[in-house]
């Protein structure tokens, strides 16, 4: 059995008893003063009496690019943290008249501009370093009116909004310091999709050390694996290198290093200090209650108006300010 044929604006132009250029001006909101209001209603009804969509491709061909606002997915694990900055700004952009897109993580030999150019999006979020200069071209060229970069550095010709991780490593090294810790680990997981985040965050850690007069070895990376295992092994080292201050890159990694440290008897915060990140409501829940570094993303309304307002002006002058925040919330661990 064949499958029904979609509607068409011809057919909403007939049983509405207009012409199909009031459709398209209507349905498009494109009539302006053209069109009366009863003429509106009358099409608008007609429309949804046929169940008729307007054709997103057709008309993405006559504008030449879509209202897709195309967000290019980080490899990173998504945290409650960026989920919620999501959907804000998703429900911003949808209130702007714009559809957001979430595209997945891209593979090592993808060219990611490419793939993305195809879809003719109206703009491009790119959470993760995988757009260069020539890459932001590519987009601009066909047709993208607005680049965005999240991340740590600038691409030229993007709009950069820049997210320093070293303030997140600094607020946690800088908490340990003064509470008199001297021996500091850096765990650094070893899932490659993190490398963006824990390098900047151990670099943090280091640069604020160097600044209280520590020398280069008081610091010492902790790779980690999200396992059990992993996190016994490392807990064994922490004790036999003598660490009395961790910060465990961020609260999922500090809990799992947390629970193997107790396993092993050795007493948070009287032998180890320990700070996480991201202020997990688990992390309060634990005991010792975890201190963290909370962040704070962009607001996805502000967000969302940048992005709208890039659209319809693409020559606004790139931004390059630090918009992440880093706060350290001090509780029992450390």
């Amino acid at each position: 059995m064949s499958s029904p044929q979609p509607p068409t604006s011809a057919d909403v132009a007939r049983l509405a008893g207009v012409s199909r250029a009031t459709v398209s001006f209507v349905l498009n909101d494109t009539a302006g003063g053209r069109v009366g209001e009863a003429t509106r209603q009358r099409v608008r009804a007609a429309a949804a009496e046929l169940g008729y969509v307007p054709h997103a491709a057709a008309r993405s061909l006559r504008a030449g690019r879509t209202g897709i606002v195309l967000i290019g997915g980080s490899s990173a694990p998504i945290g409650p943290l960026f989920s919620g900055f999501y959907r804000e700004l998703q429900s911003a952009l949808r209130e702007r008249g714009h559809t957001s897109v979430l595209y997945g993580p891209t593979g090592e030999d993808e060219q990611p501009a490419r793939a993305w150019a195809e879809l003719r999006p109206a703009a491009v979020l790119c959470l993760e370093p995988v757009l260069d200069a020539a890459g932001v071209a590519l987009l601009h060229r066909s047709g993208t009116r607005a680049v965005l970069t999240l991340g740590t550095a600038p691409v030229p010709g993007a709009h950069a909004l820049i997210m320093d991780q070293r303030e997140v490593g600094a607020a946690a090294g800088a908490h340990l310091l003064a509470a008199g810790r001297r021996r500091l680990g850096v765990v650094v997981p070893t899932d490659s999709g993190l490398d963006q985040f824990s390098g900047p965050r151990l670099a943090g850690v280091r640069a604020t050390a160097a600044s209280a007069g520590l020398p280069d070895e008081a610091v010492t990376p902790l790779p980690l694996d999200y396992t059990e295992e992993s996190g016994a092994a490392t807990a064994r080292r922490c004790r036999e290198l003598g660490l009395d201050g961790i910060f465990g890159y961020n609260d999922e990694y500090a809990m799992l290093l947390l629970r193997s440290l107790q396993d092993l008897g050795v007493r948070v915060p009287e032998h180890t200090a320990l700070v996480g990140a991201d202020d997990l409501l688990l992390g309060r829940l634990l005991r010792p209650r975890l201190s963290t570094v909370r962040l704070t993303l962009p607001e996805g309304r502000a967000l969302a108006d940048l992005i709208d307002l890039l659209i319809g002006d693409p020559t606004t002058t790139p931004a390059g300010d630090n918009l992440l925040t880093a706060r350290l919330i001090a509780r029992d661990s450390a």
